[in-house]
């Protein structure tokens, strides 16, 4: 066979393959990828949804130009290339990537994306009064008020023990629950002891 022909039918050969291999690039890629986004993504906790100052990434796999690390504003929402305002807040993050590819599908064929949250920052409650260390301090998992108040480093010398009030603001009412820390630690009354929802005080006098 003559050597121009046989280099013909090589060239022929690789073309007809690159695309089989293109792909499976393309498939390693995105894997690597999603290790290590996952790496980078928070630990969700059970039933979390998207709040004010959390910290998402939009990743478009087959579009990059429309990729963006985004926070969340105070009204709900996150702006995106090309797409401009997004609502997030008040949804999981499978809401916000049904509806981010919703959007993008009028402009993009099949639009394959991923929500990943990198930090959650609108969960806390808070802690004031007689404690060595009031602040607000993040709720990314159960949290008892006798925890809060161990994180908190404790109460002071001139605590009213018997006093402690959580505060909890639900359907727009504000509602106010007792806390004995003594009867809680000498375990009487312990069901006193709820488990804290983001957005709640503890107030100690």
């Amino acid at each position: 066979m003559p050597l121009r022909l046989v280099g013909i039918l090589t060239v022929a050969l690789t073309l007809g393959a690159m695309p089989g291999a293109a792909q499976e690039a393309a498939r390693a890629a995105k894997d690597a990828a999603a290790t290590a986004t996952s790496a980078a993504a928070a630990p969700l906790p059970a039933g979390y949804v998207i709040g004010a100052a959390d910290a998402l990434s939009v990743v478009f796999w087959r579009d990059k130009d429309m990729s963006a690390d985004v926070t969340v504003r105070p009204d709900g929402k996150i702006s995106l290339p090309l797409l401009n305002e997004i609502s997030a807040a008040g949804s999981s993050p499978e809401e916000l990537r049904a509806r981010i590819v919703d959007a993008a599908s009028k402009f993009i064929e099949e639009p394959d994306v991923t929500i990943v949250v990198r930090e959650i920052r609108s969960r806390n409650v808070y802690i004031t009064g007689n404690v060595a260390k009031p602040a607000t301090y993040p709720l990314n998992g159960d949290m008892t008020v006798l925890q809060l108040i161990a994180v908190s480093g404790g109460l002071q010398e001139y605590a009213d023990a018997k006093n402690i009030k959580i505060i909890r603001t639900e359907g727009g009412r504000q509602q106010y629950y007792k806390f004995n820390y003594k009867d809680v630690v000498s375990q009487k009354n312990t069901a006193q002891n709820i488990t804290l929802k983001p957005g709640d005080t503890v107030v100690v006098p």
